[in-house]
């Protein structure tokens, strides 16, 4: 009853990735680009609106990287005063006590 019931083997039928033929092309030979050839091999095209997205692009990464930064100095900073505020007060209670003891 509660025991599994699993297909049979025989119903599994991989699938097969074929390339797409390449249809053959009677022209002329391809213009050859007097351009080098940039990283993005062509995808996106040199323009001044291109380079104005890439450096606005590096420099929210680095403000974003340098808003991180910022925080956990401050977060450490934070808990640094914090350490050294309780060790003051600690510092004054155990005084407060030993004199107390000393007292009696």
């Amino acid at each position: 009853m509660f025991k599994p019931k699993y297909p049979s083997p025989d119903t599994y039928t991989p699938a097969t990735i074929r390339p797409a033929p390449v249809p053959a092309e009677h022209s002329a030979a391809a213009p050859v680009s007097a351009k080098p050839q940039t990283a993005l091999g062509g995808l996106v095209q040199n323009s001044p609106g291109t380079a104005l997205a890439l450096a606005a692009g590096g420099v929210a990464g680095v403000l974003a990287l340098a808003s991180v930064a910022v925080s956990l100095l401050l977060a450490v900073a934070v808990t640094a005063v914090a350490l050294s505020v309780s060790g003051v007060v600690l510092l004054f209670l155990v005084r407060a006590l030993r004199q107390d003891f000393k007292n009696h």
